[in-house]
């Protein structure tokens, strides 16, 4: 007992977190000062780059307003109010200027991001000295420019419209440990209007978040138009209103890539594809089948019929007409879930495999080989879900993504296979479990998922665990998603943020904070450590109009680690 009050007592005696270790996700090295420092009235930033590309311009411009348009004030008792002698001694800040290394490639944002996923470059150094009137930012492309600019935006505090930081002398080198770092997103269970995706894609550009992986179609609705067969939105989507056309792609996809976000989008198959009956009756097995629990995972039930060389072509047209449209150089395929009664109970099923002589493990490698090869002849690294590969055998292509998702001990066996993965644990990373059953008469039901996964839950995840040193190349990174039965527009924001955060920290820090302690070491989620940063961070998003969730009491918040469990 004497022992704890005194490791107690410390913790209330000792100095609350410097400003800039509030950055998130922490740069991979940093170092900071002691001067005050204050933005001039007419700071300005300064591209040094002959032609820079218009996205890049518009980056700039986005940051001056939000420096200007920034409230948000230092989460101290008093508020920012007890640094105004510092704030009246500050040195001022008149300029950033942005450079790129002598021989960098001169590339639009847009165009860096839509790179292989190995091949890009996001490293960049800030330096706001003690005795310089410009502030540095220096990267090797104009994404990592791009990073360096979110970097800056959090580096400031507000008081009274006058912007601030209390410990100038700030050198930051950073690069992300995983090139990797994304959001899955489900717009079908329930549909999104575009202006919340792409309020989603700004949040997810401030944090460094790199990927969104768009599952677009379920068994529910099927709002993505395609123009090879336009008839599947027209008739499968829940509305007129609720399809996303050419043009809205279009737009998230532009919007996204110059916010350095690549979109990977999913067409789900051969599972999660009723509402493709729809349109095609004739290409689902066990359409809305009762009762749904024998022939799915959730209702309704139905997949498409993978031995009919018919539904391989329909297929194979469907993945082209979406393909071709989307500049990304990865696209998945899915394949998670799907049920064998539903086709050996399926006589139109049972039929093809008799005439074609094949079994239905036959038929399924089929289907995944000819969609994959509809992918990669468009230049795009094929995804497929980890129990396509461990349940069900299906070989795949040797450059083929796994998104591992069913349990994070999953990633041992596919990286015994000499795969690459991503990460997408269930059992650490999933946003929507927690919020119990869905399903109607289940009076004590909980969803399959549960418990909640805290964004400590989440923080503790190491994407190395278990896996050789000779296998740490085959992980890309991760994601964490948000399936949307019991999520909506109305609940988006505070059911994703700030948890969704914790995937770029986790991805793009790794393992090391840059004082070179481990980033899982002792009380690392204490109100001292990532969660005062993560504190900071989620008032900062409500700041900017992200209806993120509280973690804590306002109290706890503005008294670091005196709520932790063992204060």
């Amino acid at each position: 007992m004497i022992l704890r009050n005194w490791l107690a007592m410390v913790l209330l005696l000792s100095p609350a977190p410097r400003y800039t270790t509030a950055l998130w996700p922490i740069p991979s090295s940093l170092s900071r000062g002691a001067t005050a420092v204050k933005l001039s009235s007419v700071f300005d930033i300064h591209i040094d780059i002959s032609s820079p590309p218009a996205d890049l311009v518009a980056a700039v411009s986005r940051t001056r307003s939000r420096i200007t348009t920034d409230r948000f004030q230092r989460l101290v008792i008093g508020r920012s109010t007890t640094d105004i002698s510092s704030i009246s001694s500050a040195r001022t800040l008149t300029s950033l200027s942005l450079a790129l290394h002598p021989g960098s490639l001169v590339r639009s944002i847009a165009d860096e991001t839509n790179q292989p996923i190995t091949s890009r470059s996001e490293v960049y150094s800030l330096a706001i000295t003690g005795d310089r009137p410009s502030a540095i930012l220096i990267a090797n492309s104009t994404l990592g420019l791009f990073r360096g600019l979110a970097t800056f935006e959090q580096l400031w505090y507000d008081l009274n419209g006058t912007k601030y930081l209390l410990d100038g002398g700030i050198d930051i080198v950073d690069q992300p440990a995983f090139p990797y770092r994304g959001f899955s997103f489900d717009t079908s269970r329930n549909f999104y209007p575009v202006a919340d995706i792409l309020r989603t894609i700004d949040a997810m550009s401030w944090v460094k978040l790199s990927i969104l992986y768009w599952h677009v179609i379920d068994s529910q609705s099927f709002p993505l138009h395609v123009e090879a067969y336009p008839e599947l939105a027209e008739k499968g989507a829940y509305s007129a209103e609720e399809i996303y056309s050419q043009n809205d792609i279009r737009t998230i996809v532009q919007y996204a890539n110059e916010r350095g976000v690549d979109v990977v989008m999913e067409l789900d198959s051969p599972g999660h594809t009723t509402a493709i009956g729809a349109a095609h009756p004739e290409l689902i097995a066990c359409a809305a089948k009762s009762p749904w629990a024998s022939y799915a995972s959730e209702p309704p039930a139905g997949q498409l019929r993978i031995a009919s060389p018919a539904t391989v072509e329909f297929a194979k047209t469907l993945f082209d007409s979406v393909a071709s449209v989307l500049p990304s150089k990865m696209m998945s395929s899915g394949g998670d879930e799907v049920n064998l009664p539903c086709w050996e109970e399926d006589e139109e099923t049972e039929t093809d495999l008799a005439e074609r002589n094949i079994t239905i493990a036959d038929a399924l490698n089929d289907f995944v080989q000819a969609v994959q090869g509809v992918i990669t002849s468009h230049g795009k690294t094929p995804f497929i879900k980890s129990d396509m590969v461990l349940t069900h055998n299906v070989p795949v292509v040797n450059d083929t993504v796994v998104v591992v998702w069913q349990t994070s001990e999953d990633a041992v066996s596919v990286a015994e296979r000499n795969l690459r993965f991503i990460h997408q644990p269930s059992n650490y990373f999933y946003l929507d479990c927690g919020a119990g059953e869905w399903l109607g008469n289940d009076v004590l039901g909980n969803s399959w998922c549960d418990p909640f996964k805290t964004w400590q839950r989440a923080y503790s995840f190491d994407p190395l665990a278990n896996l050789t040193e000779d296998q740490h190349h085959l992980v890309l990174g991760g994601q964490m998603p948000i399936w949307s039965e019991q999520s909506s527009p109305e609940n988006l924001d505070p059911i994703i943020w700030p948890r969704l955060a914790v995937a770029a920290e986790v991805f793009w820090t790794g393992a090391t904070l840059p004082d070179g302690s481990p980033r899982l070491g002792p009380n690392a989620t204490s109100g001292r450590n990532a969660l005062a940063r993560l504190n900071e961070l989620r008032y900062r998003l409500v700041d900017r109009g992200v209806s993120a969730i509280a973690l804590q009491p306002k109290w706890c918040v503005l008294r670091p680690g005196e709520c932790d469990l063992d204060s």
